[in-house]
C-alpha cells in the first residue's frame, strides 16, 4: 500500500517570495498614506484661511453697498454721516472700539441699521467680527481668524472716512491673516462701493 504526502501548505521559498513582493508595495503604499494624511492638514488650513477671506469679501461689500442713512427732515433728504472709523461698536459706549461702522437706513422697518467691523480676542485668537445692530436686535458673526495687527481702513471720493457728513464712495479695509504652520501672513484687501448717491 502507497500512503499519499499531503501537498496543503507553503514551502519556504513559496513564503520568502510573498514577504518580499509585500514589502515593495507598503513601502510606496505608506509614503503615499503619509503624505496624504500631511496634505490633509496644510490643505483644511488653505481652505480654511480661503474661506475667511470669501466671507468677509461678500460681508464687508454688501455692507458698503447700503452705506446711507438720510436726513428725512430735510428737503431732498440729503446723506448725513454714515461712516465712522475708531468709535464705539454700534454706538454702545463702553464697548469694544470698531474699526468702522457703517450705517444705513432700513425703510421696511423705519430703522437704521448699523453695521461695526471689531477686532476682539478670543483665547489666544485675534478675531473680526461683524457685528449688526438695529434697535431690536444685535447679531455677531466670526469673519476671520487669526487677525494679524489691526486692519487698515482707507476711504475715497468725495470724501476721506473721517470727514463728516459726508459719505464715501469707495471703501476699502486691508486685513492681514496669520497663516498656520509657520507660512508668511497674507494680507486681504475688502473694497467696496457704495450704490446710493
Amino acid at each position: 500500500m502507497h500512503v499519499r504526502r499531503d501537498e496543503r501548505g507553503l514551502t519556504l521559498i513559496e513564503v520568502l517570495v510573498a514577504i518580499a513582493i509585500l514589502g515593495i508595495i507598503a513601502v510606496p503604499l505608506a509614503n503615499a498614506v503619509i503624505g496624504f494624511i500631511r496634505n490633509t492638514d496644510d490643505t483644511t488650513r488653505r481652505l480654511n484661511e480661503s474661506h475667511d477671506a470669501q466671507i468677509m469679501v461678500a460681508y464687508f461689500a454688501q455692507d458698503v453697498q447700503s452705506v446711507g442713512v438720510r436726513d428725512w427732515a430735510k428737503d431732498g433728504f440729503p446723506l448725513k454721516q454714515s461712516v465712522f472709523p475708531n468709535v464705539d461698536q454700534c454706538g454702545a459706549a463702553g464697548v469694544s472700539k470698531a474699526v468702522v461702522t457703517f450705517a444705513w437706513d432700513d425703510l421696511a422697518r423705519s430703522d437704521v441699521v448699523r453695521v461695526s467691523y471689531v477686532v476682539m480676542t478670543r483665547g489666544a485668537e485675534r478675531q473680526l467680527h461683524r457685528i449688526r445692530c438695529t434697535a431690536s436686535s444685535t447679531s455677531d458673526t466670526v469673519l476671520a481668524h487669526n487677525v494679524d495687527g489691526d486692519p487698515i481702513l482707507s476711504c475715497t471720493a468725495p470724501i476721506d472716512c473721517s470727514a463728516a457728513p459726508g459719505v464715501p464712495q469707495r471703501v476699502t479695509l486691508k486685513v492681514t491673516i496669520k497663516a498656520d504652520g509657520g507660512q508668511q501672513p497674507f494680507t486681504v484687501t475688502l473694497d467696496g462701493q457704495r450704490r446710493q448717491t
